[in-house]
């Protein structure tokens, strides 16, 4: 949560001067609409202040439970929590204004990020989001290609290497110089093309994951060159989830 209620807090404008009361409100937008958290706690508003460095107030719990109450009405009470009235988180949506892009990104991939196991992987992952997270949209799009890529040459040389070598010695195709893949270096010396291509042969990514995989790397290689494309966010934000999911999470090492 930390890295995620951060980058949230740092993305609302003139943040030293907000009001503690109005932080209260802010972070549970936060935590319901951008983190998907049904209701929040007192207790869960305050590790909020504590994650960003700030003195959680002493009345988090009475703000909460008087917003239920004031008029117009702030918050409703539901399965031991709160989350925001209609009315209300329609208003911090607008005040956030268009900052609030950046950090629902920055807080989705942040979601992903938590997902993984403690390692190199996630640590890589963390890197690519710092990169988003600092505006630098390609660089984020090749880092998670280099992920992704590298992930699935884990992958095969840990499960599948049989397979792949099998589909490999098929290839009549004289641009693949390599033979026979005996490790990680070895997968380096084709094409990506050709090693997506040979990952559907051997059946270890499905056609499905074959499409998405050629499709990404078509945004990779617009992006890993100057060229007149425009990488949006909301790009980046598609081109890192896809990956993340259907290649990190779903071929265990």
């Amino acid at each position: 949560m930390s890295d995620s209620v951060n980058s949230f807090y740092n993305s609302i404008e003139d943040v030293e001067s907000v009001k503690q009361a109005t932080l209260i409100d802010l972070f549970v937008y936060h935590l319901t609409v951008e983190t998907g958290v049904e209701v929040v706690t007192p207790k869960m508003v305050d590790e909020c202040f504590c994650a960003c460095d700030l003195t959680p107030p002493k009345r988090t719990a009475t703000h909460l439970s008087e917003g239920v109450k004031s008029r117009p009405q702030k918050f409703i009470r539901m399965g031991g929590g709160y989350k925001l009235q209609r009315h209300m988180r329609e208003a911090l949506s607008k005040q956030l204004g268009a900052e609030k892009i950046v950090a629902q990104t920055s807080a989705t991939l942040r979601g992903i990020e938590h997902k993984l196991a403690e390692g190199a992987t996630k640590s890589f992952l963390k890197e690519t989001i710092d990169c988003f997270e600092a505006g630098a949209n390609r660089a984020t799009i090749v880092m998670a290609w280099i992920l992704a890529m590298d992930h699935l040459f884990a992958y095969i040389l840990a499960h599948r290497l049989a397979e792949f070598n099998a589909a490999l010695a098929k290839s009549s195709d004289k641009s693949v110089k390599v033979k026979v893949i005996a490790q990680r270096d070895d997968f380096t010396e084709m094409k990506e093309s050709k090693f997506i291509e040979f990952c559907r042969a051997a059946k270890i990514i499905s056609n499905d994951v074959r499409k998405i995989l050629d499709q990404k790397l078509e945004t990779r290689n617009s992006s890993a060159h100057p060229s007149g494309v425009s990488i949006t966010k909301t790009k980046v934000i598609d081109f890192v989830e896809d990956l993340v999911e259907n290649v990190v999470m779903k071929y265990k090492v």
